[in-house]
């Protein structure tokens, strides 16, 4: 094991990777301010559905979040120039994960996969090469690392792209109708329309989608097949740059191929000036209890996590229980309607709420496809009739694909007495 995961080598390419980090997630924060994502997100709405049990995780008043998202792409310069690196990162981490928790009507995987990369780094050490630490001598300057710093990446990204193949093996993607459907809506060219409503071509876009992913990571693991899987994901990645529209995912998601090159060949690349490494120490055991005992755990709760759906009753592509956190990346089109019925239990009286009162509209849109928005919301309804005696009911159907409209939500069910169930199925919420 120590001759795997303590092998003393170049750390090139985390000194690469942090100055590539701190740029991107700089880019992201004060990219989400200019494109207006921060004000349609944050600022506009009443309030945000944050993750269930933290509703208290909401936005900061006024412009507070403009200063806030300023901040953390402020932070990202800082982890790019390697400036008092251990509190950049351990703050732009804390912030970043507030963003996360506080609103789901935006959810992203990758945005999930910033938040672990971020909380990985904090522990790496990142900043003792090329950085202000090291010339203002907050650090020492090491040109090395143990193995297990490029293997913490290599895993994390392998367990990406698997599970994301993997829920790619379901009817319509594999007969190409998410496909059709999602290219048709990435434009209004003429050209492109017609290319991308090709039979042939979504479903070449699908099954290259599954390769991709499936053979992506062994394919960068030996020398043989590297440069051409570079190819294969600078093609990949720039087609959903420009095609979908990510934010900085794409960029993000290539800087990962820089640990499975030798370090050596990424200090010439990008590091000219660095002395060659002598390897004349075998091991290095820096962050060995850390790696033990705290990053390897955590590998594996990132392991089982994306299996949790198959414990819960129903199909999670109908249910979206165990969703989230599981690499299920861009797998459908979801559509809904859903109705608020208050029935006061004192005079029998129904009368229908408008919950397009309080929401914006992708708020609005939202609520009508997630069962935990819809339970979420109720809370807030009950809030809002406190100390009356009423019952909520839900008249609520989805369709998957433009399929056939189902209903999702029990219309028997008083939300007024409804559960959340953390771990295992509602009740509520119909199976297919």
């Amino acid at each position: 094991m120590n001759q795997l995961f303590f092998k003393n080598i170049d750390n090139s390419p985390l000194i690469v990777f942090r100055i590539f980090f701190g740029f991107l997630i700089a880019c992201e924060s004060f990219g989400a301010i200019l494109t207006g994502w921060v004000n349609k997100v944050l600022i506009a709405p009443k309030f945000t559905f944050s993750f269930i049990g933290l509703d208290w995780l909401q936005p900061l008043p006024g412009f507070g979040m403009y200063f806030y998202f300023i901040i953390m792409g402020l932070f990202g310069i800082a982890i790019m120039l390697g400036y008092r690196y251990r509190v950049a990162i351990i703050s732009y981490t804390i912030l970043w994960a507030g963003v996360y928790f506080m609103q789901k009507t935006s959810y992203n995987n990758h945005y999930y996969l910033l938040l672990i990369i971020s909380f990985y780094m904090i522990f790496l050490p990142a900043n003792q090469y090329a950085s202000l630490d090291v010339k203002q001598q907050r650090t020492l300057e090491q040109k090395a690392m143990p193995y297990w710093v490029s293997l913490l990446f290599i895993i994390q990204v392998a367990i990406v792209y698997f599970y994301a193949a993997i829920a790619k093996f379901y009817p319509d993607w594999l007969n190409g109708t998410f496909t059709r459907i999602l290219l048709a809506g990435t434009t209004s060219n003429e050209f492109f329309l017609t290319l991308f409503s090709n039979k042939y071509f979504y479903l070449f876009i699908a099954y290259a989608g599954i390769l991709f992913d499936l053979l992506i990571v062994p394919l960068l693991l030996f020398k043989k097949t590297r440069t051409i899987a570079l190819v294969a994901s600078l093609s990949f990645h720039l087609f959903n740059a420009i095609f979908l529209q990510i934010g900085i995912f794409p960029f993000f998601a290539l800087t990962f191929s820089l640990f499975f090159y030798p370090p050596e060949k990424i200090r010439k690349l990008f590091l000219k000036n660095k002395p060659v490494f002598n390897e004349s120490v075998a091991e290095n055991h820096v962050g060995k209890p850390i790696f033990l005992f705290f990053l390897l755990p955590f590998l594996f709760i990132q392991l089982l996590l994306p299996l949790r759906h198959h414990l819960i009753e129903g199909d999670v592509l109908w249910t979206e229980e165990g969703h989230r956190l599981s690499w299920r990346m861009m797998l459908r089109k979801r559509d809904g309607f859903i109705n608020f019925k208050i029935k006061n239990n004192n005079t029998g009286e129904m009368t229908s709420y408008d919950y397009h009162k309080n929401l914006s509209p992708k708020q609005a849109r939202t609520l009508a496809t997630k069962p935990d928005f819809i339970w979420q919301y109720c809370q807030k309804i009950k809030q809002e009739y406190h100390g009356k005696n009423i019952s909520i009911f839900i008249d609520c159907k989805n369709n998957i694909n433009n399929g056939e409209f189902k209903t999702l939500i029990d219309p028997k069910q008083d939300f007024a007495k409804a559960e959340w169930n953390y771990f295992w199925h509602n009740e509520w919420i119909l199976l297919e």
